[in-house]
């Protein structure tokens, strides 16, 4: 992973700082205690609960590793640097699809915290793009896969 300035919301701060957390806290003692009891069913050129158990210790430290760099290159979007003329990053924005009349609730978040089923899109998603920076009232066309969806941005708010 490069050294790519990432961009988190409050929340996206603090749900990243629990996970590295857990993982140094809590997994790393869980897959040690594994490693030990599967060098104790003796050769472990054969022990699949062995592989099994340094291959999740090779993830959670390179999950760690990922995670340290993601918190050192961290951009926080805070509350207050939150316009809520124009669509920005930590906006909730309600969009309206023009074509069928839905609406749509959507933050923007940095993709450190994207989160589709949440409804938190990137900032460098499609509809993310599309919106970023555009003020209420404004309809904006997204490109697709499947074509090109017109939203009207609804509402913006923290």
């Amino acid at each position: 992973m490069n050294d790519k300035q990432i961009i988190l919301t409050q929340d996206g701060l603090k749900k990243l700082e629990e996970e590295l957390e857990t993982l140094k806290s809590v997994k790393r003692r869980e897959v040690a205690e594994r490693i030990k009891v599967a060098i104790g069913y003796g050769d472990i050129s054969e022990n699949s609960e062995y592989e099994d158990a340094k291959n999740e210790q090779a993830f959670i430290e390179g999950r760690i590793i990922t995670l340290e760099k993601m918190l050192r290159n961290a951009r926080i979007i805070n509350n207050d640097d939150i316009d809520i003329d124009t669509v920005s990053i930590g906006s909730i924005v309600t969009v309206e699809d023009m074509e069928f009349g839905d609406t749509m609730e959507y933050a923007i978040v940095g993709t450190a915290e994207s989160d589709p089923l949440q409804n938190k899109i990137s900032n460098e998603s499609p509809v993310g793009k599309a919106i970023l920076g555009k003020k209420k009232g404004t309809v904006v066309e997204v490109n697709v896969p499947a074509g090109i969806i017109q939203y009207k941005i609804v509402d913006i708010k923290k």
